[in-house]
């Protein structure tokens, strides 16, 4: 497997089951209606577990844009490499987020809530204040990559059996971090879906939000190049 197209179907799963819960607990007539944020932050997590296992020993299954900043920022990854899997990343996100909405077309097309729809595809602050939800976001992003440091193998990123401790790290900042914003802590993970909500016929939709968009893409990159001075500044290597 290529490392670009590692990135791409391993971002793609994130998406898919993320995506694909938000969906299950948001939509009108489905199974798992109303179920709650506990069955969210699970399910993202299972993605990235998912996402992980697939494409670790390819590409180090980076899977977001800020573990690749933080891995080039510590001299973990080459930096030439770096867009090649921005775009990767941010094109699997598009993918895996298409495939939830087309296993959930008729439910989109039952539900009313336009805000809804908008939230299976992106993040919407609950309080709606762009330095505060920027800080959220920074310091959630914080967390992840500065675990994902100390998890990384040299010059690649996670390995295969890192897949179960970094989804459990996505599923406590989750649980403790994800209410004020929703936790993108991963610019491709909200803006690609993003980009699909305004591209895709979904029926009775809103407009994406995009006075929003740069604080999910912003706050992660800066929480990241936080987490990797903290690695390097405590000797991380």
């Amino acid at each position: 497997m290529s490392q670009f197209f590692a990135e791409f179907i391993g971002t793609a799963m994130i998406l898919c089951f993320g995506s694909g819960v938000v969906s299950n607990v948001l939509l009108t007539k489905t199974k798992g209606n109303n179920s709650g944020w506990i069955v969210i932050t699970f399910g993202w997590a299972i993605g990235v577990f998912t996402g992980v296992l697939i494409a670790a020993e390819a590409s180090g299954a980076h899977l977001n844009p800020a573990v690749t900043l933080g891995l080039v920022l510590v001299g973990k990854f080459s930096a030439s490499q770096m867009p090649l899997y921005i775009i990767a990343q941010l094109l699997g996100a598009m993918f895996g987020s298409g495939l939830a909405w087309l296993a959930y077309k008729k439910h989109f097309d039952e539900t009313a809530d336009a805000d809804a729809k908008l939230a299976v595809f992106c993040t919407i602050p609950n309080i709606r204040s762009y330095w505060y939800n920027l800080i959220t976001e920074i310091i959630g992003t914080f967390v992840l990559v500065l675990a994902v440091l100390y998890m990384a193998k040299p010059e690649v990123g996670l390995g295969a059996l890192n897949a179960l401790p970094v989804a459990l790290v996505v599923l406590g900042i989750g649980l403790a971090l994800g209410g004020p914003t929703g936790y993108a802590i991963n610019p491709a993970r909200d803006l690609g879906p993003r980009i699909m909500h305004f591209l895709l016929p979904i029926k009775g939709k809103r407009n994406s939000d995009w006075s929003y968009s740069w604080v999910p893409i912003v706050g992660p990159m800066v929480g990241a190049s936080l987490a990797a001075a903290t690695f390097l500044l405590f000797g991380g290597s």
